[in-house]
């Protein structure tokens, strides 16, 4: 495969990505229309708007969303802009509502976006119709257990499809809830990066990068008593076997058996003595609801999946679920949230928020330093015009099913994706 952005040359196990797609205005410009219109988008949760009258506004794509409940119970995505003149109509962030209405001339609409007054409605002629000036929905909103989606290509196919193996990763994650229901834990993290967007794709299951960038949290693990150690007969930089695997779509995960942190019995030097019993109780839930071998697939292993374009699941100690988009060709804004078992008690809600907030949150061990790589990265493509290409191509000499989560292979699927994508698009 060769094109202006990508040559991989399977013969030679080779390939190697042009770093303008890293910098350039015009890429990320053809980006928004190719992929970020094209793709299924992540919203939200269901568990973030509960109740009729919920709402949360964020961006979409790059378009204001109003994300609520309406008082039928239905989850719907609207777009914040007012039919009149454009301004939003919704301007908090988040809270229960009868209805919104704008700020500039008091248009009024119901939380099923249908237009419900305007203030001097005998200055508009008989022709006028309330009913064709509702707020406008995102063509396509759908949901796989709770995770809503929006899509802007009324021809994109349904999400479900879509997801393709990603759904089994999802499955995963949803499964750890006795009753099928997850939450969103209240609060959110919010944060930019000074670098490009698809670095983090890159970052979010790039392994290969632990034992350098994350030594920190390293020698953490083994003062608090946990011994991580590379198996003796694998040449492994990691201290645990784990995968690369292509879902299918561009969607694509790490598949890990568990060294950073699930709430297993050999994690008590962490959590504490007191949590023993807890954890025990946890486990024994799981075995007698979903077996043995789906008991183990949720315990003892974890999993860093990138649902493509720009969601991550990190379903390690904790769940968190992380976005992220492009503000300009060198910065992005990343938002996180932690996602439980809706019947955790305080205590279990407890480890998983301190959990959540050690590893992945802004302050913890491994965000900022993955914040300080990614923006060398981007300070060292500053050069990209010299030196223009970079290497990708560890793992290339195995197969499919070799793929480790210190290989490259995974990293591959997104680009080969992104490069179909970018090369429909002309």
């Amino acid at each position: 495969m060769t094109s202006r952005y990508v040559v991989e040359d399977r013969a030679r196990n080779t390939f190697t990505l042009s770093r303008e797609t890293l910098v350039s205005p015009a890429v990320l410009e053809k980006e928004m229309r190719a992929i970020f219109d094209t793709c299924w988008i992540y919203v939200g949760h269901g568990s973030e708007v509960g109740q009729p009258g919920d709402f949360r506004t964020r961006q979409v794509a790059g378009r204001p969303v109003i994300f609520c409940r309406d008082p039928a119970g239905t989850v719907r995505a609207l777009l914040n802009s007012c039919r009149h003149r454009g301004a939003l109509v919704c301007r908090e962030r988040e809270g229960n509502a009868r209805q919104f209405m704008c700020m500039y001339h008091g248009w009024t609409y119901a939380l099923d976006g249908a237009l419900k007054s305007v203030p001097g409605p005998e200055a508009y002629g008989p022709g006028f119709d309330k009913a064709k000036f509702g707020l406008m929905p995102v063509p396509r909103l759908e949901h796989y257990r709770d995770f809503y989606f929006a899509c802007f290509d009324p021809a994109a196919p349904p999400l479900a499809d879509y997801l393709a193996g990603a759904k089994d990763y999802i499955d995963l994650v949803v499964d750890q809830s006795p009753s099928g229901r997850m939450e969103i834990v209240a609060g959110v993290q919010e944060y930019d990066i000074r670098a490009n967007w698809k670095l983090l794709v890159e970052n979010s299951v790039d392994d290969y990068h632990l034992p350098t960038v994350h030594t920190t949290w390293l020698n953490y693990m083994k003062n608090a008593g946990v011994n991580v150690r590379p198996p003796k007969d694998e040449a492994l930089l990691l201290p645990s076997k784990g995968w690369g695997k292509d879902l299918g779509n561009g969607h694509l995960t790490t598949d890990n058996v568990n060294f950073r942190g699930r709430p297993v019995a050999r994690w008590i030097s962490i959590y504490g003595e007191e949590a023993r019993a807890d954890i025990e109780a946890i486990r024994r839930e799981l075995v007698a609801r979903l077996g043995e071998a789906r008991a183990a697939r949720i315990a003892d292993t974890n999993r860093n999946l990138i649902v493509f374009p720009n969601l991550a699941l990190n379903d390690g100690s904790s769940v968190t679920v992380r976005t992220f988009f492009p503000l300009a060709p060198d910065r992005m804004r990343v938002t996180a949230w932690c996602l439980g078992p809706a019947e955790e008690t305080p205590a279990q809600r407890a480890r998983r928020l301190d959990a959540f907030l050690t590893f992945y949150g802004p302050g913890g061990f491994a965000t900022p330093d993955d914040v300080a790589a990614l923006e060398a990265v981007q300070q060292g493509l500053a050069a990209w015009r010299e030196v223009g290409w970079s290497d990708m191509s560890r793992g290339m000499a195995k197969s499919a099913d070799e793929q480790l989560n210190t290989d490259e292979g995974h990293m591959r699927v997104f680009w080969r994706r992104w490069n179909e994508l970018m090369e429909r698009a002309g």
